[in-house]
């Protein structure tokens, strides 16, 4: 009986201290929840207030007839059947698909034979990174400024090299069948760096051990390519592409920099007729319903693009 009772105080002395320390570590994490919702608070509120809200107010007001300062009448479906037959809004979204199948698979091929070369020992190999990508962080407005005066049909830089070589001047940014064109080779010279770096990335990611195992094998650097490197690029491939897609439909300050979507309506995009029909006609709903159709359109891109990057995995 005795041992029992002076067993008893050890035993509640020995219990207690693990009840704090329980109790602290649950403090503690509860205090880490807390600072990371903090941390992370400026951000919310930025997504809520510039994305999430905006985003609702569009699928409202695209079934109306909302303009600045004048009433709101809920219309249905009148501004999609109305965009129908609007030749503005048939013209930039023609426009616009084109654009986005030109300069996304060119510029994702350029920026990874880039990639390729810029991964191999050559000298002043940090220069050429740089210089690569500089258009990436460069101002869109300062890049439409540049090839403004490239593109100028009187002393610009491309028309001085086409009459070196003995070819005729061309009208880049004037001439209705040149414009968007030369709008596509803006837009890929523009997007190969970040491209570019993406790809050096995943490059850098490829195991040495395969590609010296295929070699070994007697595995030439084509085989070598398309049996390991390329299969290692798939989730590289798939980020560029997405983001690629994105970045392209919503092109904007080149348009408004160097064309305005003209000649006409030659190089009129969505984006830019959204802008045109919600800031200078202060057609808020008629514009709106235009965001929803392009919304729809990225999704319908961005769905074709997984499923092609499924269907290679699956090769």
């Amino acid at each position: 009986m005795t041992a029992t009772r002076a067993d008893s105080p050890i035993r509640q002395r020995t219990t207690a201290p693990r009840k704090e320390k329980h109790h602290s570590k649950g403090s503690i994490l509860r205090h880490q929840k807390r600072a990371g919702w903090w941390f992370i608070m400026p951000a919310l509120v930025h997504s809520v207030i510039f994305t999430i809200i905006p985003v609702i107010a569009v699928f409202v007001l695209a079934f109306t007839d909302y303009s600045f300062g004048g009433r709101t009448d809920f219309v249905g479906f009148d501004n999609f059947v109305e965009l129908m037959g609007d030749n503005s809004f048939r013209a930039a979204f023609v426009n616009t698909i084109i654009f986005a199948i030109v300069v996304v698979p060119v510029a994702m091929v350029i920026a990874l034979l880039v990639a390729i070369g810029l991964n191999q020992r050559i000298r002043g190999l940090s220069f050429f990174r740089t210089a690569y990508y500089v258009p990436t962080v460069t101002a869109s407005v300062a890049v439409g400024v540049v090839w403004l005066w490239i593109f100028n049909p009187g002393s610009g830089l491309a028309n001085e090299v086409l009459s070196f070589f003995g070819l005729g001047r061309a009208s880049w940014l004037v001439d209705p069948d040149l414009a968007l064109p030369s709008l596509m080779i803006i837009g890929i010279w523009q997007g190969i760096g970040a491209k570019m770096i993406i790809y050096l990335a995943a490059l850098q990611g490829v195991p040495t051990q395969l590609i010296e195992a295929a070699t070994i094998d007697g595995a030439n650097k084509w085989t070598v390519f398309w049996n390991v490197t390329w299969p290692a690029l798939g989730p590289a491939q798939f980020f560029v592409l997405i983001t690629s897609i994105v970045s392209t439909f919503q092109v904007f300050d080149l348009i408004y920099i160097t064309t305005k979507g003209g000649p006409g309506t030659a190089t009129n995009v969505l984006v830019f007729d959204i802008y045109n029909n919600a800031f200078q006609n202060l057609q808020l709903g008629y514009a709106s319903a235009e965001t929803i159709i392009m919304m729809l359109l990225i999704g319908a891109f961005i769905l074709i693009g997984r499923r092609l990057q499924g269907a290679n995995t699956n090769d």
